[in-house]
């Protein structure tokens, strides 16, 4: 079994640094395969977070935060992060989670993406919500569509009430497997159409890019190492 390991110093837990408090770390690796590539990857919530952990990856390290923090927080502490892990490569996963607060969180979703992007970190983001990538290993869609939707349809193919159950952690464990099981859902058609959606929007501001989705980008960085 992959072992979970933290990765916080003694010294931040002595002088409790606000920026850890919501911080769940965890690291993933096959010991018999020397990794060549270290990734750190920060989610915006444990779904995102199970999600990428299911991924059995042997010629990659990676290293997994969960903050739980608006975008633009969860930027600036992936780069205080960043200062304590040594890695290759930075991803920022997080969504535009349309609220009725929209003057805050439209700025919010397009600064957070410029500024990872002056960093130089990768960012998987959505819009609306990351549950379009679900959506996507079944059907495709242009339509700009409100969490709710994906909601609704993600119920349907999977027989339960994802509003009530799609969150908790148990069933965030098993996305990845829920997925790859189902003979109606496709990996493959998920990527090509995610992919496709991004082209056809990708000059439109980022809150306007509705729906997109770049999980796909970080999916095939995965698939590329995973275990054989």
């Amino acid at each position: 079994m992959p072992k979970k390991q933290s990765y916080i110093k003694k010294t931040d837990l002595k002088g409790q640094k606000p920026w850890l408090k919501k911080v769940n770390a965890s690291e993933y690796k096959v010991e018999t395969v020397v990794p060549n590539k270290t990734i750190l990857i920060v989610c915006e919530g444990q779904t995102e977070e199970l999600y990428f952990k299911s991924f059995l990856v042997s010629t990659l390290t990676v290293k997994l935060f969960s903050l739980g923090q608006s975008k633009l927080q969860l930027v600036e502490n992936t780069e205080r992060i960043q200062q304590i892990e040594q890695c290759d490569e930075v991803w920022c996963v997080f969504d535009l989670d349309i609220k009725l607060d929209v003057a805050n969180c439209i700025p919010d979703f397009d600064n957070s993406i410029a500024k990872a992007n002056e960093l130089g970190y990768n960012v998987a983001y959505s819009n609306d919500a990351f549950e379009l990538w679900f959506y996507l290993h079944y059907q495709y869609t242009d339509n700009e569509n409100h969490r709710t939707f994906y909601y609704e349809q993600l119920s349907k193919f999977w027989g339960i009430n994802y509003e009530k159950v799609g969150k908790k952690w148990k069933f965030c464990t098993e996305n990845y497997k829920r997925l790859q099981d189902d003979p109606r859902a496709d990996q493959k058609e998920a990527i090509n159409r995610a992919e496709k959606l991004f082209l056809a929007k990708q000059e439109l501001q980022y809150h306007k890019q509705n729906p997109v989705t770049l999980v796909y980008e970080l999916v095939k960085v995965l698939n590329e190492n995973l275990k054989k």
